[in-house]
Formats: structure tokens, sequence, C-alpha cells
């Protein structure tokens, strides 16, 4: 493995090989995050987002022409909402206010409008304000934006990594333009990882690195382009400092051992995943709701709430297609609370498992909806006399249980031809087993019982 050769005089005192590496070259000089440095300065130096700034494209547009619409820009961490932000300050003519949601509050907010008029009324000079994290903000605060919005003191550009359906009000987004960035691909970040390495304001060329190495910062970075310079400056500072003259795909893997999971477990990526595991127990998938739950899992979400999906799941999804879905699911949740993790591990994988090769049906589910329907459309009906309980002899007299076959008493345990539900209601159909599973038999029961044949 090739060293960088110790500088003459390396006695107490002498300067280390990143020291000089550093002296001989600024940009290691620069103690700036390469992040920061690497900020591209206009639309031809942004990497990915080919959907909004490629050729001819909305966002392109609007920057190109200085007509920058208010708008928020949604996306994962790292995607590039802030670089597009600064790249509409210097394409654009007018002024550019940056302004945390983390860091600022109303007085400075308002400061800063109160500037912004008095730049429009007086020299005709417009202001675009970035707020990042944009969803931090509350109702009220979000809503003071609403009037300077409209009458054009500001234009907004609003940065989030939540929903803005959820995040942003709804008067405010209704005045925005949405963009949704997404998580770079790894080409991407390899050449934005290239053009790190390689330019006077990266590394300047302090270090050669293959692109495998580069594909291997970028799978560690996930898509977040700030993780990926990142990881490259800490790798590349460590491989300097012990005067390596490349930077190898086992060095990078030191600097970072595990992956850390994009996960909010109260926000939209929570019920993106969640939803993802539903719809593969569902689709009768094991693996991919295997995968699912560990996501979930891993990312330390509670354990008895992924239970409680899967209790519901079992009625609502498999239902008498299996019935013992349901006692599975239950003997999971009772199993899981006595033994805790990691052994509740076992029967919630084998709940899942379970769960998502038995037999499905929704018939539960429609029947009571059904019957909820009923209810609320025809109001409380009135119980017919023959089923009602004769309590006493007045009630006897006149004529409660009058009628009443005991279906103990009849051929096969049923009365035939009886009608349980109220006159009006009679001949409804609330529920219809499926040909799947257990249901079969119920259907080809319920068949016999309704006189339908089969």
């Amino acid at each position: 493995m090739a060293k960088r050769q110790a500088p003459p005089g390396g006695g107490r005192g002498a300067p280390t090989l990143f020291e000089a590496a550093r002296r001989r070259d600024p940009a290691l000089r620069d103690q700036t995050p390469l992040a920061e440095r690497m900020r591209p300065r206009s639309l031809a130096d942004v990497v990915g987002q080919a959907h909004l700034v490629g050729e001819g494209k909305l966002l392109a547009r609007a920057i190109a022409g200085d007509r920058v619409p208010s708008m928020i820009l949604w996306g994962p961490p790292g995607c590039g909402k802030t670089t597009l932000a600064h790249v509409v300050a210097e394409s654009t003519r007018a002024r550019f206010v940056p302004f945390s949601a983390v860091l600022g509050g109303i007085p400075e907010l308002r400061a800063i409008l109160a500037e912004a008029r008095e730049e429009r009324d007086l020299r005709g000079e417009r202001t675009t304000l970035f707020v990042d994290e944009i969803h931090r903000f509350n109702k009220a605060q979000q809503d003071a934006f609403l009037p300077h919005v409209e009458d054009g003191t500001i234009t907004l550009i609003g940065a989030t990594t939540e929903n803005p359906s959820f995040a942003v009000v709804a008067p405010l987004l209704s005045r925005c333009k949405v963009f949704r960035l997404k998580a770079h691909e790894p080409a991407d970040l390899v050449a934005l990882l290239r053009r790190a390495v390689e330019s006077p304001e990266g590394l300047g060329g302090a270090l050669r690195a293959s692109d495998e190495t580069l594909l291997a910062i970028a799978g560690l970075a996930q898509g977040d382009g700030r993780r990926a310079l990142a990881t490259l400056q800490l790798a590349a500072s460590e491989a300097l400092a012990a005067g390596e003259e490349e930077l190898r795909t086992e060095a990078v893997a030191a600097t970072s051992e595990t992956k850390t999971l994009l996960y909010d477990k109260s926000g939209e990526e929570h019920y993106n995943v969640i939803s993802a595991f539903i719809k593969s127990l569902r689709g009768s998938d094991p693996d991919a709701s295997i995968y699912w739950l560990m996501r979930m899992i891993e990312a330390g979400d509670d354990p008895l709430f992924l239970l409680r999906r899967m209790l519901i799941f079992a009625s609502e999804d498999v239902g008498n297609a299996d019935p013992r879905a349901l006692e599975v699911a239950v003997a999971a949740d009772a199993a899981f609370r006595r033994m805790g993790l990691p052994e509740g591990m076992y029967p919630i994988a084998q709940c899942v498992l379970y769960l998502a090769t038995a037999p499905k049906s929704n018939a539960c589910n429609l029947a009571w909806h059904k019957a909820q329907e009923a209810v609320h459309a025809h109001g409380a009906l009135a119980v017919p006399m023959k089923l009602r309980n004769a309590v006493t002899k007045l009630m006897k007299g006149e004529g409660y249980g009058e009628g009443y076959r005991y279906a103990h008493d009849e051929p096969g345990g049923v009365a035939e031809g009886e009608v349980y539900l109220p006159d009006e209601l009679a001949g409804e159909r609330f529920y219809e087993p499926t040909e799947r599973g257990y249901e079969r038999q119920i259907g080809e029961r319920l068949r016999r019982l309704r006189g339908e044949g089969g």
C-alpha cells in the first residue's frame, strides 16, 4: 500500500503528514464542511432532480426567467432543497433572505417582513424569503406569511422533509407550488463525490478515489448528498492523516459501520412503511411482509403497535377464511408481553408469516359495515314480536314471543324459513362468504340454510 513520505526534520514539533498536506493545499486548510463548499451556485452544477431542473422543466424555466413563484420544496434530508434555494438566490435579481424555523421566531420574522415591504415600496426590490424546516412553525406562525405572500411583499420558498399536506396549513399551501425532490440515485452521488475529490473547492486532488470506493460511500449515504460528502470528508481526513495516497473502500466502511434508517415514527415515512407492511400481508407475500416488519422494528417502532395492527388485520383481512388467524395474533400479542425483546420477535415473526400465507377474506369487514349502513338508514326498527322476551304475564299477553320457533326443537337444529331481521329488512344479505379457505364451507352451509341450493 503506497504511503506518503514524511517530510524531513520529523522530530518533536514537526508537522504531521496531514498537517503538511493541508499547508500545501488550500482546499484542505478550509475547515468548512465539504457539503457547504461544494454547494452549487447555478443550475448547471445541480446534481440530480432532473424531473424539476432538467432542460425545459417548470422550475428550471422559472429560475432562468427570474419568475420564481412561492413554493414548497419537499423531500428527504440531503436531496438538495437548500441548494435549490441558493441557486435561486444566485440566479434571480431578488434579495435573498434565509430564515430558519428552528432558530428564528415571530419577532425576527416580523422584522424581515417589514424590511421586505420597505425595500419593495422604496426601491422596487423584490425579496425571496427562504424558510428552512417550515414544518416546525405552528399554524399561527405559518398564517403570518399569508398576507405578505398574497400582496407580493415576499416570494416564499419553504423547505420541509414532512408531507406538506400535513405539515403546511391549507391556506398557505394553496398559495405555493409544491415541488417534490427525490433522494439522490447512487450514480448522482458518485458524480457529486467525484467533483468533490477533484475540484479545488473540495479535496483538490489530494487523494485518488476509485468509482468503486465512491459507490461504497453513496451506498452508505442512502440518497443523502450531505451525508455522502460528510462521509467523504471524514474518510479523506483519516486517509491523509495515515499518509495514504488513495482512498480505499475498506477505509470508508470503517468510518460508518451501520446505516441509519430513514424512518420517522410520527411522520410520513412511518405511514409509508406501515402501509407497505399491511399491503404485503394482504397480498400474501411473506417475504415482503417480514422485510417491512423488520424495517419498523430496526427503526425503533413499538412492537405492541405492530401487534395491534396484526390483531386488526387478522379479522379485517383474513376473517373466517381462516378463523385461527385471530387466535395466532392474540397468542403472539400475549407471548410478546411475557417475553419482551429480543425473544419476543419469534412469536411476532411467526404471526406475520401466518397472516401473510393465510387465505384472505374481507367478508367480515363488509358485513358489519353494511349492517351499520342499514342501522343509519332505517334507524331503530321495531324488534319483531316473536323475537321479544316475554318477561311478565302482561308482556306475554301482549304477544311477546308468540310464534317463536325454538331452533333446538327443529330438525337439524335450524328453524328453516324463519326470519330474524325486522320486517323492513327481510331478505337483506350483510354477510357473503368468499370461496377462500374455511369460508367456502361456511358459504355452502349458508346457501343450504337460505334455501339457495348448492
